[in-house]
């Protein structure tokens, strides 16, 4: 994979560099601010970037701004956003496009390498990678949306692993249940949702995304 990491730390940003050249990807660019970040995203177009919601030069949504900005321009650019907290908006504004390819994560979970690696490559190939802690925050207090208040307790903590980037087969192993069993969970979820099997679409995408944007 191509990426274009953006992080205002040094050696935060020369760790995840080093990380992500380990597992065998090419770092094409880095950025230290805001508009650096947007313009090496335009210029590359990477297979995904690692964003800092905080950057200079004002230190407060640059990085997330940047993201927005060139997902607008190239919809469906992956981007996985680094947050030190849990910010509810951000999350909310870089899912509303209903596009995939975007995630989500706190900065501990940059040291757990295959995990932070996993998400990444997750992103790059169009699906999601939600922190448990991000899914937690946009879940509290939401009002349901269409169609989800008609799922089981069950097809909800399905749809809330799969948020978070996990497979039908490590959603069973969570779970301690079959991979038929997940399968039917997922195939009933789907229906209830109104998501038709389209080869256009990812209907794993389109679920979760109407998952965490039900308030």
């Amino acid at each position: 994979m191509r990426l274009v990491v953006a992080e205002d730390l040094y050696l935060l940003r020369d760790g995840m560099v080093r990380l992500i050249e380990a597992y065998g990807h090419q770092v094409v660019a880095t950025a230290a601010t805001g508009p650096e970040t947007l313009e090496a995203l335009r210029r590359w177009r990477p297979d995904v970037s690692v964003i800092d919601v905080r950057m200079p030069p004002g230190q407060s949504d640059e990085g997330l701004r940047a993201a927005l900005a060139a997902r607008a321009e190239m919809p469906g650019l992956p981007v996985l956003i680094l947050s030190q907290h849990v910010e509810q908006l951000y999350a909310r504004e870089l899912l509303a496009d209903g596009y995939g390819g975007v995630g989500y994560l706190l900065k501990d979970s940059v040291f757990d390498a295959d995990q932070f690696i996993g998400a990444l490559e997750r992103v790059a190939a169009g699906g999601t990678a939600m922190d448990p802690a991000v899914i937690a925050k946009l879940l509290s207090g939401g009002s349901p949306g269409r169609g989800l208040e008609r799922l089981t307790e069950r097809e909800h903590a399905v749809l809330a692993l799969m948020a978070e980037g996990l497979s039908n087969q490590a959603i069973a192993r969570r779970l301690f249940l079959s991979d038929g069993a997940i399968s039917k969970y997922t195939t009933s979820l789907f229906g209830k949702l109104g998501i038709v099997d389209d080869q256009d679409t990812n209907r794993r995408v389109r679920a979760v995304l109407a998952y965490l944007n039900r308030s």
